[in-house]
């Protein structure tokens, strides 16, 4: 069941719904704000909205690339398993 969350992001207060735990809810917020922090320092005098699209962008990358590993993770464990179910086919 979602509850309803009072978060801060960017100096605005959101209420948004959620399935996750509360602790869950805090570190995605904490993530967020971080990534918009590492924006801010880099870059200044941006606008509110140019920000949140650098810290989107920048989140988004990270997600991409970590996808892209889980899948070279996945696709190696299938052929080492291929391999080691041929071993024990051929040992019978």
């Amino acid at each position: 069941m979602k509850k309803s969350y009072n978060i801060r992001i960017l100096g605005q207060e959101l209420s948004v719904l959620s399935d996750a735990e509360e602790e869950q809810v805090a570190n995605v917020v904490q993530f967020v704000n971080d990534k918009i922090e590492e924006v801010l320092q880099s870059k200044s005098g941006l606008k509110t909205l140019n920000v949140a699209i650098l810290a989107a962008l920048n989140i988004s990358e990270e997600l991409l690339k970590l996808k892209g590993v889980k899948k070279e993770l996945c696709e190696q464990l299938e052929s080492r398993a291929d391999k080691l179910i041929q071993l024990i086919d051929n040992a019978n």
